[in-house]
């Protein structure tokens, strides 16, 4: 039996999830977003007219000054570049296989280790390119602006979450090459490091010009807030991930939470998308439960726990915020779904004919 698929339209409805946290914007965002894209296009070669509408589009540096409106120029411009690198990252790492998410850490990683020059013998004696990859200029770019200001402490978070960020990507690779889908909860774990929101996190401090101690960072009350913001950004970024996935083709989209919640509960893909809107709402409530728990550690570094839990909320609203005016899932049809809370979408049916 020969199978392949067609394709039906179907009306998908957004859950509308109230976020009571403020949204604020950059003064200078608009700018410093555009240099940042600037700065990003020249990084890259041969940067078509359509990844450069795609780059525009995105708008990543809208989303960054949406998350640290309070730092300065500089340290936001820093910050944007990262946010552009790391979305180019998530994209290149979707179709890689296990031992390319290897070579691209590879890359990433030794640009942080040795930031100021290239190099290409790495410690345990593996040779990298001859010639610099692109990867590796624009980390060492941008990471060796942020470690003039960034603490001790920052810069070992950073680097740290960036590792987890590649082990998740590998584990990612390696469950689509074995076509194995994880439960919920795994698959929760792996995305609180592959979604890339820890190391956003991580330069919340860099962005306030503070290093918070170890012991405050590790303070288990703090974990969950910034376990709950990082689950809450992935979980309500998913919904509309998944549908542009949908929209753009099938079945390319099996490692998505919609999926395994839709095999899990045996729901279909509007049901699927309920679940995880209330899932979101959940985490919500977990996140403002906790935060009435926080301790106290003295004048000083309350001051800066406070600025720090601030960056988590502003990430929950400007990143849902955003979900709705970039063009990278919904086109330029993202006004309209904002006002609407639907969105067409393609949905596969399996056909099965006799082979010839």
């Amino acid at each position: 039996m020969a199978e392949s698929f067609l394709s039906t339209s179907t009306t998908i409805s957004i859950p509308n999830i109230h976020i009571p946290f403020p949204l604020t914007y950059h003064k200078n965002g608009d700018a410093i977003a555009a240099a940042s894209d600037h700065w990003f296009e020249n990084g890259c070669r041969n940067f078509t007219e359509d990844k450069r509408h795609r780059l525009r589009g995105l708008k990543a540096g809208q989303l960054t000054a949406y998350c640290y409106h309070g730092t300065d120029d500089h340290r936001l411009r820093v910050v944007c570049d990262f946010m552009n690198f790391l979305f180019h990252l998530d994209d290149i790492s979707d179709d890689l296989k296990t031992t390319e998410t290897v070579a691209l850490s590879d890359v990433v990683m030794n640009a942080f280790a040795s930031p100021h020059s290239y190099r290409r013998i790495l410690p345990d004696g593996r040779k990298l390119h001859e010639e610099e990859p692109e990867a590796s200029k624009l980390a060492r770019d941008y990471w060796s602006r942020c470690i003039r200001d960034a603490g001790p402490g920052v810069q070992a978070r950073y680097c740290q979450s960036m590792a987890e960020f590649f082990a998740a990507v590998k584990s990612e690779a390696t469950s689509r090459e074995s076509d194995t889908l994880p439960d919920i909860e795994t698959y929760m774990v792996l995305r609180r490091s592959n979604s890339g929101c820890q190391p956003c996190f991580d330069l919340l401090e860099y962005a306030l010009g503070i290093d918070l101690p170890d012991f405050v960072v590790n303070d288990p009350i703090l974990q969950i807030l910034t376990q709950c913001a990082n689950d809450f950004i992935a979980l309500s970024n998913v919904s509309p991930r998944h549908l542009l996935l949908r929209r753009r083709a099938f079945p390319g989209d099996a490692y998505n939470i919609v999926v395994i919640i839709m095999k899990t509960y045996d729901l279909d893909l509007q049901g699927a998308i309920d679940h995880v809107g209330e899932m979101c709402r959940e985490t919500l409530e977990r996140y403002s439960t906790h935060k009435a728990k926080l301790q106290s550690w003295g004048p000083q570094v309350d001051e800066g726990v406070t600025g720090y839990v601030q960056g988590l909320e502003d990430w929950i609203a400007g990143s849902l915020h955003w979900s709705f005016m970039t063009e990278r899932y919904f086109g330029q049809q993202q006004d309209m779904v904002r006002r609407d809370g639907l969105v067409e979408v393609l949905t596969p049916i399996r056909v099965r004919a006799n082979a010839a």
